[in-house]
């Protein structure tokens, strides 16, 4: 528990937003929910659920989707965009741009 703490200490001083989730992992969310938990859109996720992306469920004529769902795929977009970060510093090193 302190770890966690002292994580959240360093994310604040470096200016970091925190915000925390107290919720079960099965917990459903609607599509306007997960949209902020991402920091994207709602018209963005519902075409991420659309094409599959992520799992959702329809309650009536409603989209819900498991809280473990939006944070896999935030953790999977999120290691997308490191490896591709390592991809661009790798070939401006090659490339001898001074990065």
């Amino acid at each position: 528990m302190e770890t966690i703490f002292f994580e959240m200490l360093e994310k604040m001083a470096e200016g970091s937003t925190i915000a925390v989730l107290l919720s079960d992992s099965n917990a459903e969310l609607s599509t306007q929910q997960a949209a902020e938990i991402v920091g994207s859109s709602r018209p963005h996720i519902v075409s991420l659920l659309e094409r599959g992306e992520i799992p959702y469920k329809k309650v009536g004529t409603h989209r819900r989707i498991q809280l473990k769902d939006v944070l896999a795929y935030q953790q999977k977009m999120k290691k997308v965009r490191a490896d591709n970060l390592d991809a661009l510093a790798s070939q401006a090193q090659d490339l001898k741009m001074g990065y």
